[in-house]
């Protein structure tokens, strides 16, 4: 019990003794108080009181005083050299403190969905890692949302609709919804004009999207159709859905970077171009800081040129 009494005694105390320890070892390494006081930017006074007051805390005398200069006694010596080994330590640790912040470096945790994740994503990572070879890099591909905080993730992307959130974001690009199926099954519904045909056909729906069996339809006229779909198939994972679409099992409204290469080499087709669906955001997602770190930083900006030679390579979305 007197042992935890006194350590929690000294780590009281360690705040106001670890600053006086600068002016101590400033008075041993200049000789003198007006040299430590000149050094530090302060009175002699100041330096006086400070090391007076260590003396005090310590029980000991540190310094001896002489008219033409100040020498420290037996325990000083000893007790400078172990301020000398923990001011270093102090100087290194804010070193690499600023290091950090300044230069990526480190591991840096990344979670993403699985088709953002997948289509632009990790194409970033990669441009990331060769441009920044002291970090390392762990991304975590689903869809489940996770709590940065809890899982201790630097960097989320989330895309869609972001909802109320203490948590900081960056917007990284936007994003069409398209309503698509693929090319056998478009032969067969040639000549569908209007969104109200769509609930007689059979859909592949996404399992984790809010509202997943109602979606509205926008004309060019700003016409309003809202449908409730009939789904043949729910999946959980939206590379699955666009999988499953192509391979001919019914409807899917997909957003457009996981689908335009579909579209423009015809395994997909782009339904009732006339009509909008929705369009989001992709945002990066911080944990609540004052600073961010050098790499999570640096990530965003990769990850802001990978999402604009995106859209400059896709154009307007596909009719």
């Amino acid at each position: 019990m007197a042992d935890n009494r006194r350590h929690l005694g000294a780590a009281m105390r360690a705040p106001r003794t670890l600053s006086r320890l600068v002016y101590y070892a400033a008075v041993v390494e200049s000789g003198s108080f007006t040299a430590a006081a000149r050094q530090l930017g302060v009175t002699k006074a100041v330096v006086s009181e400070q090391v007076a007051r260590l003396e005090q805390e310590a029980g000991a005398t540190l310094l001896s005083r002489t008219t033409r200069r100040v020498v420290p006694t037996d325990a000083g010596r000893a007790f400078h050299a172990h301020c000398a080994a923990i001011l270093r330590q102090c100087e290194d640790a804010f070193e690499e403190l600023e290091q950090t912040a300044s230069s990526p470096q480190g591991l840096l945790r990344i979670a993403a969905p699985n088709d953002y994740g997948a289509a632009v994503v990790a194409p970033a990572v990669a441009a990331f890692a060769r441009r920044y070879p002291d970090c390392s890099v762990a991304l975590s591909i689903g869809d489940r949302t996770l709590d940065l905080v809890a899982e201790q993730i630097d960097l989320a992307v989330r895309v869609g609709w972001l909802q109320d959130s203490s948590l900081q974001t960056r917007t990284i690009g936007t994003f069409r919804e398209l309503l698509v199926c693929g090319a056998g099954f478009a032969a067969g519904i040639a000549g569908l004009q209007d969104p109200a045909a769509l609930e007689a056909l059979p859909w592949v729906a996404h399992a984790t999207h809010r509202d997943t069996l109602q979606r509205s339809f926008l004309g060019a006229d700003d016409a309003r159709r809202d449908i409730r779909i009939r789904s043949a198939i729910m999946i959980d994972a939206a590379p699955a859905v666009h999988q499953a679409v192509a391979a001919g099992a019914g409807l899917a409204v997909l957003p457009d970077f996981l689908v335009a290469a579909d579209i423009a080499s015809g395994r997909l087709v782009h339904l009732l171009p006339d009509w909008r669906l929705r369009t989001g955001g992709i945002h990066a997602v911080f944990p609540p800081a004052r600073y961010r770190p050098a790499k999570v930083r640096a990530f965003v900006e990769v990850l802001l040129e990978v999402e604009k030679r995106r859209q400059a390579v896709a154009g307007p979305a596909p009719a």
